[in-house]
C-alpha cells in the first residue's frame, strides 16, 4: 500500500511539472506548440487531475481539426476515453464561439465581397450536421446580412425546400436578395439532379417579385460548392 501510494503521488508530481513547463512554454511563444499541445492547455481546466495528453492526441485523431472537434455530436465525444459529459459540454460551447465569430465577420459587410468567410461560416453552422438542413441567408438591398433562418430539415441524404416558404419570409424581412445554404453528410458537396432543379425553380420564382437569389451553397466540414461559381445558377 505504501509503494502504492508512493507511486500515485510521483505520478501527479509529474503531470503537474508537464502542465507547468506547457504554461511555461506557451508564454514564451504559443507557436511553438504542436496542435495537440495547445489543446491539452486548454483540457487542464476541464481534466484537472488527469494526463490528458493522450486526450488531446486522440480527440485529433478523431476528430482531425479543432473545429471538427468543436463541433462533434456530444455523444461522440464522449467515446473519447476521459471525456465526460462536462467537458463534452464545454467544448460545445467552444463550437457555438467558433460559430458566432465566424457569423461575426460577415454581418454589415456586402456577402459578395466576403464569400469566403460566409463559406467558412456555412461550414460551421450546418456543415458538420449528420442530417440535411437547408437554411436561407436573407439580405437587404447592399447584401448585408439580415438574419440567417433554418428553414428545412430531414433525412441523411434528402431535404427539399419549398419556394413560397422562403418567398413569403423574405417579404416578411424586407430582404431583396437570398442565399441558400444546405448540407451533405455524406461529405460529397457535388449538387444533386434534385439540387440544381429545386434552386432554378426558386431562382423564377424569386424573379416574379423582385427578390434575387444570390447563390445556392452546399457544405460539408471540409468542403463546399456554390452553384454560382460552378455555373450551375443560371439568370
Amino acid at each position: 500500500m505504501i509503494t502504492n501510494n508512493i507511486s500515485n503521488k510521483d505520478q501527479k508530481k509529474h503531470y503537474l511539472g508537464h502542465r507547468e513547463r506547457l504554461r511555461k512554454k506557451f508564454c514564451k511563444s504559443a507557436a511553438m506548440l504542436s496542435d495537440y499541445e495547445i489543446l491539452e492547455l486548454f483540457l487542464f481546466h476541464l481534466i484537472p487531475y488527469k494526463d490528458t495528453k493522450p486526450i488531446a492526441k486522440k480527440l485529433l485523431e478523431t476528430f482531425t481539426t479543432f473545429d471538427g472537434i468543436a463541433m462533434a455530436a456530444e455523444k461522440n465525444l464522449c467515446k473519447i476515453d476521459g471525456i465526460g459529459k462536462l467537458t463534452a459540454f464545454a467544448f460545445k460551447v467552444l463550437g457555438e464561439l467558433f460559430t458566432r465569430r465566424a457569423k461575426n465577420r460577415i454581418k454589415k459587410v456586402n456577402v459578395l465581397d466576403s464569400f469566403e468567410a460566409v463559406l467558412d461560416y456555412c461550414k460551421l453552422n450546418i456543415g458538420y450536421k449528420t442530417q440535411e438542413n437547408v437554411h436561407i441567408l436573407f439580405l437587404n438591398k447592399q447584401y448585408y446580412l439580415i438574419t440567417d433562418e433554418p428553414l428545412f430539415s430531414g433525412t441523411i441524404d434528402e431535404t427539399p425546400f419549398y419556394s413560397r416558404e422562403i418567398l413569403r419570409k423574405a417579404l416578411e424581412l424586407n430582404s431583396s436578395a437570398i442565399i441558400v445554404v444546405h448540407n451533405h453528410p455524406s461529405g460529397d458537396t457535388t449538387p444533386s439532379s434534385a439540387d440544381i432543379e429545386q434552386t432554378h425553380k426558386l431562382l423564377y420564382a424569386a424573379e416574379t417579385i423582385g427578390i434575387k437569389l444570390l447563390d445556392h451553397i452546399i457544405v460539408s466540414p471540409n468542403s463546399c460548392t456554390s452553384l454560382r461559381i460552378s455555373n450551375l445558377l443560371k439568370d
